[in-house]
C-alpha cells in the first residue's frame, strides 16, 4: 500500500511537471524575455548555454543564440518553432550555436513552412561567418549534417536563410524591419571572435542582448541606450585578469554601461563556475555604477518588460 501510495504521488507530480511546459509560460499578453540558457560552455554548472527567446502575446517570435541545451528548454517553454520568425546569433562559439542543427531537425516534425532568416556576425580568418557556418553544416554534398540541405535550397518545407552582419565598424546597423518590431545591432571586442550585441525593438519596448564582450570598443551604451531590458553576460567576476578579462567584462563593466545608457531592467546571464556563488560581491560593484532593478537569470526564467511601472518582474 505505501509503495502504490508514493507511485501514485510521483505520477501526479511528473504529470503536474510535464502540464507546467504544456502551454507557453511566458504570458500571454505583452513582450517577455525567457532565459532558455542562463550558463557558458561548461559542463558542470547544471546549466544550459546561452540562449533567450522574446515573447509577444504568447507566441515566441524571436530567438536570440542556442548553444547545447537551449532547445530542449525551448521544448519546455512551450514555445512553436512555427512562431518563430527569426534567428539571431551573437557569435559563432559553441555554447552560443551549436543546437541550430537541433532546432532544424526538430522543424521537421512540425508543421513549419515559412522561410526562416538568420543573422550572425561576418567571419574572419579565425571562424567563419553566419553563411559559411550555416553551410558548413547543411550544404550538399560537403556539409555536415547536408541530409537536411533540403532546408537551403528551398526543397524543403522552408528555407534557411542565413545573412552576415558586418563587424568592421562599430556603428549601430539596421538588420530587419518589419511592421512588429525592428531589430538593430553593433560589434562588440570578444577577443579575436567576431560578435555582436542585439537590440530588439518591439511592442514599444526595448531589449538588448550583450552577446559575450569585455567593452573595449565602448559601442554598447549607444545600442542600449534607454532600453527597458539589458540582458548581460557576467561570466567573470571583478578580479578577472587575461584571457578571461579579454574576452568578458566584469561586474564593474557592466555597473558602468548599465548607468550609462540608462537602462530600466538589468538581468545578468551566462553565469559560469568562477561567478556563481559570488553574487553579492558582483552585485556590490554593480551596485556602485547602475541603481536599477537588478536580476541573475536561471534558466526558464522569464522577465515581463510590458509592466507599466517598469518594474523587474520574473515570471515563474
Amino acid at each position: 500500500m505505501k509503495f502504490k501510495i508514493l507511485y501514485i504521488v510521483g505520477s501526479l507530480l511528473l504529470t503536474t511537471s510535464f502540464l507546467t511546459y504544456a502551454e507557453p509560460c511566458c504570458g500571454t499578453s505583452g513582450v517577455c524575455v525567457q532565459v532558455l540558457g542562463s550558463g557558458g560552455p561548461e559542463v558542470a554548472d547544471k546549466r544550459a548555454s546561452s540562449g533567450y527567446l522574446v515573447w509577444q502575446n504568447g507566441r515566441a517570435r524571436i530567438m536570440i543564440d542556442m548553444g547545447p541545451g537551449s532547445m530542449l528548454r525551448y521544448e519546455e517553454s512551450g514555445a512553436r518553432i512555427e512562431d518563430l520568425e527569426v534567428v539571431l546569433l551573437s557569435h559563432l562559439h559553441v555554447d552560443h550555436s551549436a543546437d541550430l542543427p537541433a532546432l532544424i531537425k526538430g522543424s521537421f516534425f512540425t508543421d513549419r513552412t515559412s522561410d526562416l532568416p538568420l543573422y550572425g556576425p561576418s567571419g574572419n580568418t579565425l571562424i567563419p561567418g553566419a553563411t559559411a557556418f550555416v553551410q558548413t553544416l547543411f550544404a550538399n554534398p560537403t556539409g555536415a549534417y547536408h541530409y537536411l540541405s533540403d532546408y537551403l535550397t528551398g526543397e524543403g518545407a522552408y528555407r534557411l536563410q542565413a545573412h552576415d552582419v558586418p563587424v568592421s565598424g562599430t556603428a549601430v546597423q539596421e538588420v530587419l524591419a518589419s511592421k512588429d518590431f525592428n531589430i538593430t545591432a553593433v560589434a562588440v571586442h570578444h577577443g579575436p571572435l567576431p560578435a555582436l550585441a542585439w537590440r530588439i525593438d518591439i511592442g514599444g519596448r526595448a531589449i538588448v542582448f550583450s552577446g559575450d564582450m569585455n567593452g573595449d570598443k565602448d559601442t554598447l551604451p549607444t545600442l542600449a541606450a534607454g532600453a527597458d531590458l539589458l540582458v548581460a553576460h557576467h561570466a567573470v567576476p571583478q578580479e578577472a585578469k587575461g584571457v578571461a578579462r579579454k574576452l568578458h567584462m566584469p561586474p564593474s563593466v557592466i555597473g558602468e554601461i548599465a548607468a550609462e545608457a540608462k537602462v530600466k531592467q538589468l538581468v545578468l546571464s551566462h553565469r559560469m563556475s568562477r561567478t556563481l556563488g559570488r553574487e553579492k560581491a558582483s552585485e556590490i560593484e554593480i551596485r556602485k555604477r547602475y541603481a536599477g532593478p537588478l536580476e541573475f537569470a536561471d534558466d526558464g526564467q522569464c522577465f515581463n518588460v510590458s509592466e507599466k511601472d517598469q518594474t523587474l518582474k520574473s515570471l515563474l
